[in-house]
């Protein structure tokens, strides 16, 4: 294998999937290692899906010749058959071009990441070909297997943090003793409302504050399999909503529902790409899904399209619990939605004023997004606030602060802690008597190895970390949103599910019980994270406050469009290849000290606050006038 200075690495994913952290992850890797990487555009991703026609897959081939790459990565992580084919196409398009090194070509190097089942089979069907990563490598393990010699590896990705050590320690702990199998739910049925159509997630909270408070826990579920008719999938889900209800430990039933019910709710589907999750398309199934699974509280995604019109069906329908919106997300910048980000914004602002009627909690899916595109630490919580101070002033009384931990998953758990400390202190300054915070942490979405071992391992030092962001608060987290540990496996049973979220369960109370010892240490009095904690608090309201200062109506649409193009909210690693966003990705990231920081544009030195808030400013007229294009063309 050639490693000259010049080598190019090709990074590309088909459209159908919306998952780019891993991709952007491995980018940042390699950019530290200083090598050149050529990320494809969405009209590349769009013709890797539908490469099984020939016209398509000549334009990847374009693509690749015109950029001179020499080492291709391809990132898939949804169904396992619908993987394999595209490897496969993709394969034999190379071959006859004469593209590989071993036929005089250029390409030395094509690896895939996906889901474990899909890397056996692609590993299986291409004899060594093709280089295959599973999840829950380490930075240098991902570096060495795409061909990065050791000597260009940074040090600084092989550090690692003792508390993040201390943490796995306790978690195996806790898995090898197995007593985690024993635990049994606290009886969640100590009010009148339980299970109704009167039930909430506030009264659910406050009916369970005693004896001893334990979070209340949401799972998100969604079997799917591309082989069986659609209906079959429904059918599958309304029996596992049924086991889970009868197995008492799950709260909340989010339903992973797929890309088609967010984007096409209602329509013939014809024979479009479902894109992984649960197919519900009407009504009538979510009622089903709805009585299938009392006493649980249910929600599900909100809609891409028709967005307001969903919410409404999706109350009537489930008495969904709380709703969620995303603001800058699902929609044609990240290829989830069919508007526009002003238009998605317009529609998101509507819909939050109908929430705000139903007197429903309102979560809002944003700064993990942003954290999954490459910004820095101050603006995942920038982003956070901004959400939560439109929600209050659109009525909103109950606000549900998700927050994705190991994001992206070489973050060290120090600077979570302080990165969660100050998403709370600049998020509760909007708290009052009409407006309530409740804390929802969560593991992150490529935190999980493939072993299954060290998967439960990692399950339980999460959930160590999480009880670590407020450690002398027994009332918090409010909710812990369990992601199962099979994640990078395989979906999660309802057995897995279960399993899951007694470990859960159990190291929270274990860790809590070892804390009250003396037997780990105090996190509280942790001096970095009481000092990282000040830095991002600082720079937070500073940034905070000249987009107050400096955007007409700032918690608008309009207000959110025009900070968004700017570039208040830096995304590095933002996808595709539009002109109306050149501001929002001309930016440079980097980890430092297991920490995500803005840096100048040569990636040496991090960038003051004050350099950034002037250089968004700057960039206000520009933004302007595309707002003025999108309000008269809307």
């Amino acid at each position: 294998m050639r490693d000259g200075g010049n080598t190019v690495y090709g990074l590309i994913k088909p459209s159908v999937d919306a998952h780019t952290l891993g991709i952007h992850a491995v980018s940042e890797l390699l950019l530290q290692s200083r090598y050149q990487v050529v990320h494809a555009g969405d009209h590349v991703a769009e013709a890797l899906s539908l490469c099984e026609h020939e016209i398509k897959r000549q334009q990847v081939l374009d693509w690749i010749k015109e950029n001179k790459i020499a080492r291709l990565g391809i990132s898939y992580r949804l169904d396992e058959d619908d993987a394999l084919h595209l490897v496969g196409y993709l394969v034999e398009a190379l071959k006859r071009e004469r593209l590989f090194d071993f036929q005089g070509g250029p390409l030395d190097l094509l690896f895939f990441a996906g889901l474990p089942a899909a890397c056996q089979a692609i590993e299986k069907a291409h004899q060594g070909l093709v280089v295959t990563f599973k999840g829950g490598e380490s930075p240098r393990e991902t570096l060495v297997k795409m061909g990065v010699p050791p000597d260009r590896i940074p040090v600084e990705l092989q550090e690692s943090s003792r508390y993040d050590q201390a943490r796995l320690e306790f978690g195996k702990m806790l898995i090898d003793d197995q007593s985690y199998t024993g635990y049994q739910a606290p009886d969640r049925s100590r009010y009148p409302e339980y299970g109704s159509r009167e039930d909430t997630v506030i009264k659910r909270l406050d009916a369970n504050r005693s004896p001893r408070f334990e979070p209340l826990i949401r799972a998100h579920v969604g079997p799917y399999s591309s082989s069986v008719p659609r209906q079959e999938s429904v059918a599958e889900f309304v029996r596992w909503a049924k086991e889970l209800a009868q197995g008492a430990l799950l709260d909340i039933l989010s339903i992973g529902s797929s890309q088609l019910t967010q984007s096409n709710f209602g329509e013939d589907w014809e024979d479009k790409p479902n894109g992984g999750g649960v197919p519900v398309n009407s009504s009538d199934e979510y009622r089903m899904i709805y009585e299938a699974s009392r006493p649980m509280l249910v929600r599900t995604y909100a809609g891409t399209k028709n967005i307001p019109q969903l919410a409404r069906m999706h109350e009537q329908s489930m008495n969904i619990c709380w709703h969620a919106l995303s603001f800058w997300w699902f929609n044609l910048l990240d290829g989830r939605g069919p508007y526009d980000v002003y238009t998605n914004l317009k529609e998101h602002i509507e819909t939050l004023a109908f929430i705000a009627e139903t007197n429903k909690p309102f979560e809002a899916n944003v700064p993990h997004h942003f954290a999954f595109r490459g910004a820095d630490d101050v603006t995942y919580v920038v982003s956070a606030y901004l959400a939560a101070r439109l929600a209050k002033q659109k009525g909103i009384k109950t606000f549900i602060l998700q927050h994705m931990l190991n994001t992206p998953r070489i973050t060290w758990g120090i600077q979570d802690l302080a990165k969660s400390r100050a998403l709370l202190e600049v998020v509760r300054t909007l708290e009052d008597q009409d407006f309530r915070v409740l804390l929802q942490p969560r593991a992150g979405l490529d935190y999980f190895k493939p072993d299954l071992y060290e998967a439960r391992i990692q399950l339980a030092s999460v959930t160590a970390l999480m009880d670590d962001i407020e450690p002398y608060d027994q009332a918090s987290p409010s909710i812990i949103h369990v992601v199962s540990y099979s994640e990078a496996l395989h979906l999660a049973t309802p057995a897995v599910i279960e399993e899951s979220i007694r470990i859960t369960q159990c190291a929270l109370n274990r860790y809590r019980d070892l804390r009250r010892k003396g037997d780990v240490d105090d996190m509280g009095r942790h001096d970095s994270v009481r000092e990282r904690t000040a830095e991002l608090v600082q720079s937070a309201r500073k940034v905070i406050d000249a987009i107050e200062r400096s955007v007409p109506d700032p918690y608008s649409a309009e207000g959110f469009y025009t900070l968004f193009v700017a570039g208040f909210l830096p995304l590095p690693y933002l996808w595709g290849d539009q002109e109306e966003f050149k501001y929002t990705k001309d930016w440079v990231t980097r980890p430092v000290k297991g920490g995500i920081l803005l840096m100048d544009d040569q990636g040496l030195q991090p960038m003051s606050t004050g350099e950034r808030i002037a250089r968004a400013q700057g960039h206000l007229d520009h933004a302007r006038f595309l707002l003025g294009q999108r309000m008269a063309g809307s």
